[in-house]
């Protein structure tokens, strides 16, 4: 695949290109709002139905974007979409950093014109035990792995989200209830990071993300829980050791690295043996890997996952 414009550039040419980006965002986010406009948010007939499984229905999009963890806008469900509105997620670069062959800034546009946008509808269950069923647009995490070219002592992947006090409220309280050091990183293995299940997401419901959601672009992977989702992504590390993450950091007893939906760990506070589909009353059993056993259970299959949850 080849790579137009900035690819992986130099710091001085990305700075040269990201003057020409501010200049012509304007009618870019035109063109893009008059193409949402004709997104279908009718959950049960639209051009998503044929990729639900049995018994899974779109959630809305009011409750997709008004029911969301983010605590860099505040610690309540609708703090995101209440108080993410000063947030600024264009225009955006991500850092590649650490073991790769092509370290560098890679501006987002380019990321979307030149990597295959797909539609993809997961599951998502968030460590809570609630759950939602989404329509994402994305592409494969692995497309720009390839790229970038990891170096043979590259075994894990940290993703950082940005740091911007001023514009996410939650950023300039010092604790929650326990304390947070911002910026908020996360991470996976690198055979993880190369399924084809994980993508980055640049839109849901045929829509550009919304600040709540994750603006400009963030981490899916479906088959663990919801806070390996990490959003605003402005730098991804290519590392030889396990990295330090914020859960783990902020509370190792609760919160490991792997984060696999397993109904037979049960969080310390709750069990993870059902879960609450958002928009409806009953819960429900949940699935092992959220229902990607069959497509992720190698990745772990001589592991202790009660061990290593």
């Amino acid at each position: 695949m080849k790579i137009l414009g900035s690819e992986i550039t130099p710091y001085k040419t990305y700075l040269n290109r990201r003057q020409f980006i501010q200049s012509s965002f304007a009618s870019v986010a035109t063109f893009t709002l008059a193409s949402n406009l004709y997104a279908s948010h009718n959950k049960s007939q639209n051009q998503y139905s044929d990729q639900l499984s049995e018994n899974d229905v779109l959630n809305t999009y009011e409750e997709i974007t008004t029911y969301n963890n983010f605590y860099e806008f505040g610690i309540g469900k609708s703090d995101p979409s209440n108080f993410s509105n000063k947030f600024k997620p264009r225009p955006w670069s991500i850092s590649v950093e650490g073991l790769v062959t092509k370290p560098g800034m890679i501006d987002l546009e380019d990321l979307i014109s030149n990597f295959t946008i797909e539609d993809r509808v997961y599951r998502l269950r968030c460590v809570e035990a609630w759950s939602m069923v989404i329509p994402w647009q994305g592409f494969p995490l692995k497309d720009l792995i390839k790229k970038v070219e990891p170096l043979s002592d590259a075994k894990y992947i940290e993703f950082e989200t940005v740091y911007r006090p001023e514009e996410m409220p939650g950023q300039k309280r010092k604790t929650i209830s326990f304390y947070v050091p911002w910026p908020y990183t996360e991470g996976l293995r690198l055979d993880e990071g190369l399924h084809p299940l994980t993508i980055l997401s640049t839109g849901l419901y045929g829509h550009d993300l919304l600040n709540q959601n994750g603006a400009p672009l963030r981490l899916v992977v479906p088959w663990k829980y919801g806070f390996k989702s990490i959003k605003s992504i402005v730098a991804i590390r290519f590392v030889k050791e396990q990295p330090k993450t914020t859960w783990p950091l902020i509370n190792p007893g609760e919160y490991a690295f792997y984060s696999n939906v397993n109904p037979n760990v049960d969080h310390p506070r709750w069990t993870q043996a059902t879960e609450r589909r958002i928009g409806e009353f009953f819960r429900r059993p949940t699935s092992m890997f959220n229902g990607y056993a069959e497509e992720v259970s190698d990745l772990y299959k001589d592991m202790d996952l009660i061990k290593y949850y």
